[in-house]
C-alpha cells in the first residue's frame, strides 16, 4: 500500500506540472526556435584588439536569455564608476522584482539587499528577481532601464541586438523577445574584459546570500567552465527552451585573453564542449599573436680578464689601477725630436743645392 500511495503522489506531481507547464507556455508569447546543432552562432575573439580568431553564422540572430545581464552588470559598473552609485547602497524590493519567476533568489517584497550582494544574486545564480530590482534602483522603471541597455548596445556597435527585458525570459503574450548575434555578444563580453572589476563577480562560483538567517540561499554558477577550464573567470550562460544553451566565456593564459560566444545550442553538454574546444583553441592564437617581448643587453660587473668580448658586452664598474709605464701617454718632451732631425735634413739638402748652383 505504501508504494502505491508513492506512486500516486508521484504521479499526481507529474500532472500538476504538466498543468501548471502548459498554462505558463498559454501565456508566452508565440516565437519560433533558434537553436541548431552545435550551434546558432558562434565567435572567438582576442580580447587584446578584438580581433576576430575564429566565427561560424556568427551573425545568425538568436535569443540570449540570461545571458543579457550582463548588460545589466556594464551598466551597473559604469555608474558606480561614475559614483552615480555605491557598492553599500541600500535597495529595497519591491512587489514587481518579488513575483517575477525563472531562476530567482526569493526575493520577498520590503526585503532590504546592497547593491554588491544583489549584483552578485544577478551574475551567480542569474536570479531575475535581482534583475528588477536592481533595476529599478538604478533607472526608477524597468522600461528606463531598458533603454538605457539598447543606447549603450548602439554605442558598443551591436547594431542586431535589441533588448526588451531585463532578465531574458521568454516574452509573454504582447512581448518581443530579446535578440542578438553571437558577435554583439561578443562586443559586449570585449567591453566588460577591459573592466577588471568584472572578474570579482564572474568567476565567483558560489556565494551565500542571507547568510545567518532562516533563509539563507547558496547561489551557485551556471558556467561549468569556471569549474573545468584552466584559467576561465567568467562571464556568463543562459537558457531558455525556445533559445537553447548559450555561453559567454572567457579564460587567461600566460598574458593572453580569449572571449568565446556560443549562441543557441541544443544541449547543454554540447554547449559546454564547443565552448572548451574554441577557448582552448582562442588561447592558443592568442598567444601567438602576442608581440615579442624586447631583447636586453647582458649586463656583467667586473669581467674577469678571461672573458670573452661577447660576454663582456656592457661593464657597469670601472676598476681603477694605477698607470704604468706603458700606459701613459708619450712626453711632450719626447715629440720634438723628429722635427728638428727633418729639419736639419731639409737645410743639409738645400745647402748642397745651393752649393751645387754655386760652382757652377
Amino acid at each position: 500500500m505504501r508504494w502505491i500511495h508513492i506512486r500516486w503522489l508521484i504521479s499526481a506531481a507529474a500532472f500538476a506540472w504538466t498543468l501548471w507547464a502548459a498554462r505558463v507556455d498559454a501565456q508566452r508569447a508565440p516565437i519560433p526556435s533558434r537553436t541548431r546543432d552545435p550551434y546558432q552562432g558562434a565567435i572567438v575573439v582576442d580580447a587584446a584588439d578584438g580581433t576576430v580568431i575564429f566565427e561560424d553564422r556568427a551573425d545568425e540572430p538568436g535569443y540570449p536569455a540570461s545571458m543579457l545581464k550582463l548588460m545589466d552588470l556594464l551598466l551597473i559598473l559604469e555608474d558606480v564608476e561614475r559614483q552615480r552609485l555605491q557598492w553599500t547602497d541600500p535597495v529595497r524590493v519591491t512587489a514587481e522584482a518579488a513575483r517575477i519567476g525563472g531562476s530567482q533568489v526569493y526575493l520577498a517584497e520590503g526585503e532590504v539587499f546592497t547593491v554588491e550582494d544583489l549584483t552578485y544574486a544577478l551574475i551567480i545564480q542569474s536570479a531575475n528577481d535581482a534583475a528588477v530590482a536592481l533595476a529599478i534602483h538604478v533607472a526608477g522603471t524597468v522600461p528606463a532601464f531598458v533603454e538605457r541597455m539598447n543606447a549603450k548596445a548602439r554605442e558598443l556597435g551591436m547594431n542586431r541586438t535589441v533588448f526588451y527585458s531585463v532578465h531574458g525570459l521568454p516574452p509573454s503574450t504582447g512581448q518581443q523577445p530579446d535578440v542578438t548575434t553571437a558577435r554583439d555578444m561578443s562586443k559586449l563580453c570585449l567591453a566588460l574584459a577591459r573592466r577588471p572589476d568584472v572578474f570579482r563577480f564572474t568567476r565567483v562560483p558560489l556565494r551565500v546570500l542571507r547568510e545567518g538567517t532562516p533563509k539563507r540561499f547558496e547561489m551557485r554558477t551556471h558556467n561549468n567552465l569556471l569549474l573545468s577550464f584552466p584559467g576561465c573567470d567568467g562571464f556568463k550562460t543562459g537558457y531558455f527552451r525556445l533559445a537553447g544553451y548559450s555561453i559567454a566565456a572567457t579564460a587567461q593564459s600566460e598574458g593572453a585573453r580569449a572571449i568565446v560566444v556560443v549562441l543557441g545550442s541544443p544541449t547543454k553538454e554540447g554547449r559546454d564542449t564547443v565552448a572548451r574546444r574554441l577557448l582552448a583553441g582562442g588561447l592558443a592564437t592568442a598567444k601567438l599573436r602576442r608581440p615579442p617581448a624586447p631583447s636586453l643587453p647582458t649586463v656583467t660587473t667586473n669581467v674577469p680578464a678571461t672573458a670573452s668580448a661577447s660576454t663582456a658586452q656592457v661593464t657597469t664598474t670601472t676598476t681603477q689601477t694605477p698607470e704604468t709605464p706603458a700606459s701613459k701617454p708619450p712626453s711632450s718632451r719626447r715629440r720634438w725630436w723628429p722635427w728638428v732631425v727633418g729639419a736639419a735634413v731639409v737645410a743639409i739638402l738645400v745647402v748642397s743645392y745651393r752649393r751645387q748652383q754655386w760652382g757652377r
